[in-house]
């Protein structure tokens, strides 16, 4: 159908090309049903999923565009190529999917393998030729849709995220026929045991710090000048006299905190995981930052902020794609679950925090960080000072864990980004960080850290897993695994689609 609606030659024969290659793969199918010994006609219905993406297609190709305005009669060449873009935008999908797919498949198998049974597939969708013909049909696209305007573009879009969810739908409807280590949350029996979901929140939730954040509502917030309010308000700096001050505390935080990290860090990589060494290491890494806390204090910087003024930061507070997202599915399936949520965190205000996630439904999340003192709703520039130091949240964390799995057993998870969280991390049966933190990383390799991609590590384990018991995750073992995105912690923990 693409192909008849093509007005440029170069496209049709494009198109032609991409159809017989689709021809050559239904071929492999008839094949591989023959050497099975399956008659897909007599043992087998349509899967209701994979019903959605046909016609989703054929609905795509023939105009009937949702959302859009595809012409009930194709009138023009123009419309007619515009036909053809909405249906390689629809299709392109499949076949980067499929093509990466493959590659991961490949990546996992034994190259001396021969015969598991769908190695034919796995190595042609792996293939160069594959990859090839994925390429060519984001060229056609490409193409097809130069003549576009931006709202026919956005349709483009829309169609690509909607074939690529529904792709997603397919393969997890298909029927799992042994335990498996994903989703991790139905690992555990929830009669039996307790799922405890651990985050850190600065740079693992946020995009920014909520440091300078708390900073800059002082600065915007105070007066040009220094006041002459009545004898009980609580008497504040100017705004250039807290941003100099500012300046001056960030400056020295940074090139402290290097220095510290410098002399924490051991004169050789050690052969095996030094827990040991390692906490006594962070020690050292916790009295500095009670020191930083204090000078901030000192300053005078947190000093006169108004709650509103803080509830209403938090709210605009941009937090990581998938954050929010992730954390309300946990919330959603919370009893079924059997799961705590617990945000463990530096942060100077916990109001911050909760007014970040009340947005979003999440004000049931439990928040351990710091407290500002007020005075009327107005900070007094103190700091109720509850979790400053990697040995704070440690203590935290344990003592959490304690209180929710009394009388039964627990599974936990934590999530972080920073040398911050590395006790908390080790500690967990799982402990998945999050971003590229140059510092977390230098800092557990010198004491025999290993970070491994969550992916690979997943095959590994899926390997050794055996009748679906938990114990096979266990904290301490000098494992942290790896991941770029929320997305990816929502696929391991709850699945793609979260059937529970």
């Amino acid at each position: 159908m693409a192909e008849d609606c093509a007005d440029d030659d170069d496209a049709k024969v494009a198109i032609c090309y991409l159809r017989n290659r689709a021809l050559e793969e239904m071929k492999m199918y008839d094949l591989s049903m023959k050497e099975w010994g399956v008659d897909l006609a007599k043992e087998s219905s349509p899967n209701p999923a994979a019903l959605k993406n046909t016609d989703f297609l054929v609905a795509t190709a023939s105009g009937k565009v949702e959302g859009g305005k595809g012409p009930a009669k194709i009138a023009t060449p123009f419309e007619k190529t515009k036909l053809a873009a909405y249906t390689l935008g629809a299709i392109t999908p499949c076949m980067r999917l499929y093509a990466f797919l493959g590659k991961e498949l490949q990546s996992c198998l034994d190259p001396a393998e021969t015969s598991h049974p769908y190695k034919k597939w796995i190595d042609s969708y792996a293939s160069e030729s594959f990859e090839a013909v994925a390429v060519r049909t984001e060229e056609v696209l490409d193409k097809l849709s130069i003549s576009l305007t931006g709202e026919e573009l956005k349709v483009i879009e829309r169609l690509y995220h909607q074939a690529m969810n529904l792709l997603i739908e397919f393969l997890s409807a298909q029927p799992i026929v042994h335990r498996t280590v994903v989703p991790f949350s139905g690992m555990q029996e929830p009669a039996e045991r307790r799922l405890v979901i651990f985050s850190d929140f600065d740079l693992t939730c946020t995009v920014v710090d909520s440091s300078a954040i708390l900073a800059e509502i002082a600065i915007l917030t105070a007066p040009k000048a220094d006041p002459s309010g009545p004898e009980n308000s609580i008497a504040r700096k100017s705004s250039a006299d807290l941003r100099n001050s500012w300046d001056v505390l960030s400056r020295q935080y940074s090139e402290e905190h290097e220095q510290c990290i410098e002399g924490i860090m051991p004169s050789e990589i050690v052969e095996a995981f030094n827990y040991e060494g390692l906490c006594k290491a962070l020690e050292r890494l916790s009295d500095f930052e009670k020191r930083a806390n204090s000078r901030v204090i000192e300053s005078g910087v947190l000093k006169g902020l108004n709650l509103e003024d803080i509830k209403r930061a938090g709210e605009r507070l941009i937090l990581q794609d998938g954050c929010v997202g992730f954390f309300q599915q946990i919330v959603k399936k919370k009893e079924v679950l059997n799961a705590d949520v617990h945000v463990l965190s530096y942060c100077w205000c916990g109001d911050l925090i909760r007014s970040a996630f009340s947005s979003g439904g999440l004000n049931v999340l439990n928040v351990h960080s710091n407290e500002f003192s007020y005075e009327e709703s107005v900070s007094t520039g103190e700091i109720m000072r509850k979790v400053e130091s990697p040995m704070d949240k440690l203590r935290n964390f344990k003592d959490i864990l304690k209180n929710c799995s009394e009388g039964s057993k627990h599974l936990s998870v934590y999530i972080g980004d920073s040398v911050g969280d590395l006790l908390c991390l080790l500690e967990a049966n799982m402990g998945i960080v999050i971003g590229s933190s140059s510092t977390l990383r230098r800092v557990g390799s010198q004491f025999g850290v290993s970070f491994v991609p969550l992916f690979p590590a997943l095959v590994k384990k899926q390997k050794e897993f055996v009748e679906g018991d938990p114990s096979t995750w266990k904290g301490l073992t000098g494992t942290l695994y790896t991941v770029s995105s929320w997305a990816e912690i929502h696929a391991f923990i709850l699945g793609l689609y979260n059937h529970l």
